[in-house]
């Protein structure tokens, strides 16, 4: 990739501030598996019975595996193994057990697994990828959201585009078994995915319905974002990030040319409405409320690092087809996580959390606090950058 000197200095300063920050914030939180922060900056707790099958556990674990990466620092290791042992009570649970079993085994049980052959995290990774295939419906070739939530909204058909991002756990269990059956599901599912979550435009939905029964199209939900028809940032990231590392696993050309049609759509928004390439939650949505997503600028910016090394690696280059040039995107990610640094970072030691002004959905109560998932990708992607980062999805 091809990175200036500058930009190396930074991408190593950040760095240095990062695992500086975390190896006195892992001290305080042992024994946490956080999620958010309280009014004081302190991280909450989501390991205990209640909350233990919540969706983002993983990204906990996953960030001390990679601050273990890059520092050496013991207290990582040790937490993320604490971290991973505590996660066993989710496989008891069935409703907790649901299509976001990569975001929690991925970057735990199967990242230690590719470090040190523990058997019990190569166990724990093969179970939730066969969790996560047992959610395949034949009949419309996608893998099904959420369990029931004990409302009067039948979910049965719903699949949703961050499901892209769990699919590198079906792939890496046919691997691991030589079982072509996990990687055929998620094929199966990208495909399903890239006909009818992506836009002409690049745009992408963040939930499709379908009937259970017949697999036909239904209709498509606002989800997350601002609404119906809308284009809300982190489902954008999701695709963009999830059809790479599908081309990565399969070589095929096709998710290569959708995760660019995405990047493509996503770099045209920023340029054309938020310059300053601060993210917000949808790029459709109104200039009043605003809100912002850092998180999403976070993901993007992993993703288009993916992609562009894809291109790289396919033969791609400025002199042979600028228009897929890799450094477009290289370039627009180091933009991302550098507006970050400056602008949505805190690297002070009073806070838990690295990231600020991070947005879950559009129309929640709550809006630009900290997430985990946030710090994780920022982590991940400068990682990235420097060649450092453990590979997890």
């Amino acid at each position: 990739m091809n990175i200036s000197a500058e930009d190396k200095k930074w991408i190593k300063e950040a760095l240095d501030q990062f695992g500086t920050k975390m190896e006195t914030v892992a001290s305080r939180n042992q024994g946490k598996i956080p999620y958010t922060t309280d009014d004081k900056g302190r991280f909450d707790d989501r390991s205990g019975e209640k909350d233990i099958c919540w969706w983002t556990n993983g990204f906990w674990g996953g960030e001390l595996w990679q601050l273990y990466k890059l520092t050496g620092k013991e207290i990582f290791r040790q937490e993320a193994i604490g971290t991973e042992d505590k996660m066993d009570a989710a496989f008891m649970n069935y409703n907790g057990m649901d299509h976001d079993a990569g975001f929690r085994w991925l970057p735990t049980s199967v990242v230690r697994y590719k470090m040190d052959h523990n058997p019990k995290s190569r166990n724990r990774g093969l179970l939730a990828a066969a969790s996560l295939s047992g959610r395949f419906n034949l009949n419309g070739n996608f893998i099904r959201a959420w369990n029931d939530w004990g409302d009067d909204r039948d979910t049965t058909g719903w699949a949703i585009i961050d499901c892209m991002m769990n699919l590198p756990l079906l792939y890496w269990a046919s691997e691991e078994l030589g079982d072509p059956r996990f990687k055929a599901i998620a094929v199966a599912h990208a495909d399903t995915a890239m006909k009818n979550f992506i836009r002409e435009d690049g745009s992408v939905r963040h939930i499709v319905g379908f009937d259970p029964a017949t697999g036909e199209f239904d209709r498509d939900y606002g989800g997350q974002g601002y609404g119906e028809g809308s284009s809300w940032t982190r489902g954008q990231s999701w695709a963009l990030y999830g059809f790479a590392l599908s081309y990565i696993y399969t070589g095929e050309k096709k998710y290569l040319d959708t995760a660019r049609k995405v990047a493509d759509y996503v770099i045209s928004e920023l340029d054309s409405k938020f310059p300053e390439y601060l993210v917000p939650v949808d790029y459709r949505q109104p200039a009043e409320p605003y809100y912002e997503d850092s998180t999403a600028a976070a993901i993007t910016a992993g993703g288009l690092i993916e992609l562009a090394k894809c291109l790289d690696s396919a033969g791609y280059s400025a002199e042979a087809n600028e228009k897929v040039c890799s450094d477009k995107y290289l370039n627009a990610a180091i933009k991302l996580l550098k507006t970050l640094h400056e602008k949505r970072c805190d690297y002070t030691l009073d806070k838990d959390n690295i990231l600020e002004k991070c947005t879950a959905a559009y129309h929640d109560e709550k809006h630009e606090f900290a997430i985990i998932y946030g710090d994780y990708y920022y982590l991940e992607a400068l990682m990235k950058l420097d060649g450092s980062a453990l590979t997890v999805f």
